[in-house]
Protein backbone atom coordinates (compact mmCIF):
# COMPACT_ATOMS: atom_id res chain seq x y z
CA UNK A 1 0.00 0.00 0.00
CA UNK A 2 1.49 3.62 -1.05
CA UNK A 3 1.99 6.01 2.30
CA UNK A 4 -1.73 7.14 2.09
CA UNK A 5 -4.45 5.80 0.12
CA UNK A 6 -7.02 8.14 -0.69
CA UNK A 7 -10.83 7.02 -1.79
CA UNK A 8 -13.75 8.96 -3.34
CA UNK A 9 -17.01 7.66 -2.88
CA UNK A 10 -20.04 8.59 -4.98
CA UNK A 11 -23.77 7.67 -4.73
CA UNK A 12 -27.01 8.90 -4.41
CA UNK A 13 -28.70 10.42 -1.04
CA UNK A 14 -30.18 7.40 0.39
CA UNK A 15 -27.70 4.76 -0.88
CA UNK A 16 -25.06 5.04 1.97
CA UNK A 17 -22.05 6.92 0.49
CA UNK A 18 -21.19 8.59 3.81
CA UNK A 19 -22.13 5.51 6.19
CA UNK A 20 -19.74 3.49 3.46
CA UNK A 21 -16.76 5.61 4.48
CA UNK A 22 -17.28 5.92 7.80
CA UNK A 23 -17.77 2.00 8.06
CA UNK A 24 -14.81 0.91 6.13
CA UNK A 25 -12.77 3.93 7.74
CA UNK A 26 -13.30 2.47 11.48
CA UNK A 27 -12.63 -1.10 10.30
CA UNK A 28 -9.46 0.18 8.91
CA UNK A 29 -8.74 1.73 12.17
CA UNK A 30 -9.11 -1.49 14.06
CA UNK A 31 -6.41 -2.93 12.03
CA UNK A 32 -4.08 -0.03 13.34
CA UNK A 33 -4.02 2.27 10.81
CA UNK A 34 -4.96 5.84 10.74
CA UNK A 35 -7.77 7.19 8.76
CA UNK A 36 -10.11 10.04 7.26
CA UNK A 37 -13.58 9.56 6.83
CA UNK A 38 -16.09 12.92 5.57
CA UNK A 39 -18.44 13.36 3.54
CA UNK A 40 -18.71 16.53 1.04
CA UNK A 41 -22.42 17.66 0.85
CA UNK A 42 -24.35 20.24 1.34
CA UNK A 43 -28.29 20.94 0.92
CA UNK A 44 -28.79 17.59 -0.97
CA UNK A 45 -31.60 15.42 -0.49
CA UNK A 46 -32.27 11.84 -1.32
CA UNK A 47 -31.03 10.84 -4.54
CA UNK A 48 -29.07 13.51 -5.25
CA UNK A 49 -25.02 13.35 -5.91
CA UNK A 50 -23.04 13.26 -3.01
CA UNK A 51 -19.34 12.33 -2.27
CA UNK A 52 -17.85 10.88 0.54
CA UNK A 53 -13.76 10.24 1.15
CA UNK A 54 -11.22 8.28 3.22
CA UNK A 55 -7.74 8.41 3.49
CA UNK A 56 -5.99 5.70 5.32
CA UNK A 57 -2.53 5.72 5.99
CA UNK A 58 -0.25 3.20 8.43
CA UNK A 59 1.07 7.02 9.87
CA UNK A 60 -0.71 9.79 11.09
CA UNK A 61 -2.65 11.79 8.44
CA UNK A 62 -1.54 15.33 8.31
CA UNK A 63 -3.38 16.47 5.68
CA UNK A 64 -6.91 17.88 5.89
CA UNK A 65 -7.97 18.78 2.74
CA UNK A 66 -10.50 17.47 -0.35
CA UNK A 67 -9.51 14.33 -1.74
CA UNK A 68 -9.02 15.96 -5.59
CA UNK A 69 -6.32 12.71 -6.95
CA UNK A 70 -7.98 9.57 -5.46
CA UNK A 71 -6.57 6.13 -5.75
CA UNK A 72 -9.46 4.52 -5.94
CA UNK A 73 -13.24 5.70 -6.77
CA UNK A 74 -16.51 3.99 -6.05
CA UNK A 75 -19.07 4.81 -7.85
CA UNK A 76 -22.94 3.51 -6.25
CA UNK A 77 -25.04 4.19 -8.83
CA UNK A 78 -23.80 3.76 -12.40
CA UNK A 79 -25.99 6.65 -13.59
CA UNK A 80 -24.04 9.00 -11.97
CA UNK A 81 -21.34 8.61 -15.33
CA UNK A 82 -23.57 11.11 -16.97
CA UNK A 83 -23.75 13.54 -14.09
CA UNK A 84 -20.33 13.38 -12.46
CA UNK A 85 -16.73 13.73 -13.67
CA UNK A 86 -16.43 10.36 -11.97
CA UNK A 87 -12.43 10.21 -12.89
CA UNK A 88 -11.69 13.38 -12.06
CA UNK A 89 -7.85 12.97 -10.55
CA UNK A 90 -8.24 9.76 -11.03
CA UNK A 91 -4.63 8.66 -12.24
CA UNK A 92 -4.97 6.45 -15.58
CA UNK A 93 -2.08 4.47 -14.45
CA UNK A 94 -2.46 3.61 -11.02
CA UNK A 95 -6.07 4.09 -10.42
CA UNK A 96 -8.80 2.22 -9.50
CA UNK A 97 -12.59 2.40 -10.49
CA UNK A 98 -14.76 0.34 -9.11
CA UNK A 99 -18.45 0.46 -10.01
CA UNK A 100 -21.71 -0.67 -9.20
CA UNK A 101 -23.30 -2.71 -12.46
CA UNK A 102 -24.00 -5.65 -13.65
CA UNK A 103 -21.60 -4.53 -17.24
CA UNK A 104 -18.61 -5.81 -17.68
CA UNK A 105 -15.28 -3.49 -17.19
CA UNK A 106 -14.39 -3.70 -20.79
CA UNK A 107 -17.85 -2.06 -21.58
CA UNK A 108 -17.70 0.32 -19.13
CA UNK A 109 -14.18 1.24 -20.74
CA UNK A 110 -15.82 1.85 -23.80
CA UNK A 111 -18.05 4.35 -22.29
CA UNK A 112 -16.17 6.45 -20.44
CA UNK A 113 -12.58 6.33 -22.44
CA UNK A 114 -11.28 5.71 -19.36
CA UNK A 115 -7.88 3.20 -19.92
CA UNK A 116 -6.90 2.73 -16.11
CA UNK A 117 -8.33 -0.27 -14.06
CA UNK A 118 -12.02 -1.07 -13.98
CA UNK A 119 -13.74 -3.09 -11.84
CA UNK A 120 -17.70 -4.21 -11.82
CA UNK A 121 -20.04 -5.96 -8.95
CA UNK A 122 -23.78 -5.98 -9.18
CA UNK A 123 -24.12 -4.68 -5.64
CA UNK A 124 -27.90 -3.38 -6.30
CA UNK A 125 -28.40 -7.08 -7.00
CA UNK A 126 -26.31 -8.64 -4.23
CA UNK A 127 -28.07 -5.75 -1.44
CA UNK A 128 -31.57 -7.20 -3.05
CA UNK A 129 -31.05 -10.53 -2.51
CA UNK A 130 -29.43 -10.23 0.89
CA UNK A 131 -30.37 -7.19 2.36
CA UNK A 132 -33.91 -7.11 0.88
CA UNK A 133 -33.40 -3.21 -0.39
CA UNK A 134 -31.58 -1.42 -2.95
CA UNK A 135 -28.56 -0.07 -0.90
CA UNK A 136 -25.11 -1.00 -2.28
CA UNK A 137 -22.65 0.38 0.21
CA UNK A 138 -21.70 -2.51 2.07
CA UNK A 139 -21.48 -5.13 -0.50
CA UNK A 140 -19.18 -1.97 -2.32
CA UNK A 141 -17.32 -2.64 0.66
CA UNK A 142 -16.77 -5.81 0.13
CA UNK A 143 -15.65 -5.63 -3.17
CA UNK A 144 -13.20 -3.00 -2.46
CA UNK A 145 -11.08 -4.83 -0.52
CA UNK A 146 -11.12 -7.20 -3.45
CA UNK A 147 -10.03 -5.17 -5.38
CA UNK A 148 -7.66 -3.43 -3.02
CA UNK A 149 -6.64 -5.11 0.25
CA UNK A 150 -5.96 -2.48 2.41
CA UNK A 151 -7.49 -4.55 4.78
CA UNK A 152 -8.47 -8.43 5.10
CA UNK A 153 -12.53 -9.08 4.16
CA UNK A 154 -12.35 -10.74 7.57
CA UNK A 155 -11.23 -7.55 9.37
CA UNK A 156 -13.44 -5.75 6.91
CA UNK A 157 -16.21 -8.40 8.07
CA UNK A 158 -15.61 -8.79 11.79
CA UNK A 159 -15.44 -5.06 12.05
CA UNK A 160 -18.51 -4.08 10.66
CA UNK A 161 -20.80 -6.68 12.67
CA UNK A 162 -19.56 -4.48 15.42
CA UNK A 163 -20.64 -1.80 14.19
CA UNK A 164 -24.25 -2.94 13.03
CA UNK A 165 -24.59 -4.98 16.06
CA UNK A 166 -24.87 -1.68 18.15
CA UNK A 167 -27.75 -0.17 15.79
CA UNK A 168 -29.62 -3.56 14.61
CA UNK A 169 -29.00 -5.63 17.75
CA UNK A 170 -33.07 -6.04 17.55
CA UNK A 171 -32.69 -6.84 13.76
CA UNK A 172 -30.23 -9.83 13.55
CA UNK A 173 -31.60 -9.99 9.54
CA UNK A 174 -30.20 -6.63 8.93
CA UNK A 175 -26.31 -7.62 10.23
CA UNK A 176 -26.49 -10.84 8.92
CA UNK A 177 -27.65 -9.65 4.98
CA UNK A 178 -25.06 -7.29 5.20
CA UNK A 179 -21.89 -9.78 6.03
CA UNK A 180 -23.56 -11.86 3.44
CA UNK A 181 -23.99 -8.84 0.66
CA UNK A 182 -20.03 -8.28 1.67
CA UNK A 183 -18.81 -11.31 1.00
CA UNK A 184 -20.59 -12.09 -2.11
CA UNK A 185 -19.59 -9.17 -3.48
CA UNK A 186 -15.93 -9.71 -2.34
CA UNK A 187 -16.50 -13.16 -4.69
CA UNK A 188 -18.68 -12.16 -7.51
CA UNK A 189 -15.96 -8.63 -8.54
CA UNK A 190 -14.92 -8.65 -11.74
CA UNK A 191 -11.62 -7.06 -13.35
Amino acid sequence: MKETLEIRWHGRGGQGAKTAALLFGEAATATGKYIQAFPEYGPERMGAPVQSFNRISSQPIRTHSAVLNPDVVIVLDVSLVEQVDITSGLNEKEGLLLLNTAQKPEEIRARLNFSGRICTVDASRIALETIGSNIPNTPMMGALVRACPVISLEELIEDTKKKLLVKFRHRPEIIEGNLKAIERAYQELKG
